[in-house]
């Protein structure tokens, strides 16, 4: 409320009282005339009242402004302080998708990171018995200690999620990883897509923006899956390469089936870390893609399928 409202409301008081006592003085105060300057005071009365409510409640709604204006002021420390954490992050994670690219291809080449010979004879051979038994969806090469998993037979028709029958597999492939010879290596998941591009609108509304999230999505299955059945995540690193490191021509649907394949590389040397475990976010022009494998149960992923054959074809 104004102070010449309060001014007005305080004249018109005392005129109002003046008016009743000149006629209480008179003698000649009808009811109506009374009743009618009665009615006056209370409506100023009434008015006094609500423009003291309007006055608070503006001042209130000017106090949650300014909270809100102070907070958003002050918040100025805390963004910085964030961005320069994901910076930091980021580069942390650079360097990590590196290294894994390192030993990848270091491990394709026959290598591994720390220069030791192959895998143990043992190890070897369990692993030539286990991809003979299951030749339908398993290849294993001795050279590079890579077991190459085919995607049409290992998900579904149009899906990431892994099929009953790969999930059998890979816990018979567990076993091998986690016994006594094999326990400390690190392993690598290399997700591979054909060429063909994610167009489905089905598929993109599950998170397949392009064959780098697709190829990434179903490494994160396969290691997911492994780590439900023992082994350290530790031990494992995800990465997806979309459809830049071919093994066959993607001018045939022999050689497409070929491309569409999860590679995990078994590295003879003992686990130091878990730099292998990276969570990066792919981005264009990048190498490959690298995620973390998460504790929790993997959200199923589909692959646009509308380009591919639908039975399984694969060349070693």
């Amino acid at each position: 409320m104004t102070r010449s409202f309060k001014q007005g409301f305080r004249k018109a008081s005392y005129l109002a009282g003046l008016g009743i006592l000149g006629l209480a003085f008179t003698g000649c105060v009808s009811q109506d005339q009374y009743k009618a300057v009665k009615l006056d005071r209370d409506q100023l009365a009434e008015r006094l009242a609500q423009a003291d409510s309007e006055r608070n409640s503006a001042k209130a709604e000017s106090d949650l402004l300014k909270k809100e204006l102070d907070q958003l002021q002050g918040g100025g420390t805390t963004k910085e302080a964030m961005l320069a954490n994901l910076t930091t992050q980021n580069v942390e994670l650079q360097k990590q998708l590196d290294e894994i690219n390192r030993k990848y291809t270091a491990a394709l080449q026959g290598q591994n990171s720390l220069g030791a010979g192959p895998l143990p004879q043992q190890v070897t051979n369990a692993l030539n018995e286990f991809a003979q038994a299951n030749s339908d969806i398993v290849d294993f090469n001795a050279h590079t200690g890579a077991v190459k998993f085919r995607s049409d037979v290992t998900f579904a028709s149009g899906d990431a999620t892994l099929t009953s029958r790969a999930k059998e597999v890979i816990s018979r492939f567990s076993q091998i990883l986690n016994s006594s010879q094999c326990s400390g290596f690190e392993l690598i998941v290399a997700g591979h897509t054909d060429n063909a591009r994610v167009s489905s609108t089905a598929t993109l509304a599950k998170g397949h923006k392009d064959n780098w999230y697709l190829s990434a999505h179903r490494a994160i299955s396969v290691s997911e899956a492994l780590q439900s059945d023992g082994v350290g995540p530790q031990r494992i690193g995800a990465t997806g390469y979309a459809e830049f490191r071919p093994v066959a021509d993607n001018s045939s649907d022999t050689g497409r089936a070929a491309n569409r394949r999860v590679e995990v590389l078994i590295l003879p040397n003992t686990v130091r870390s878990s730099v292998a475990r990276a969570d990066m976010a792919p981005s264009a022009g990048s190498p490959s893609r690298v995620t973390r494998t998460p504790a929790k149960a993997a959200v199923p992923f589909n692959k646009d399928s509308v380009e591919a054959p639908t039975k399984p074809l694969f060349n070693k």
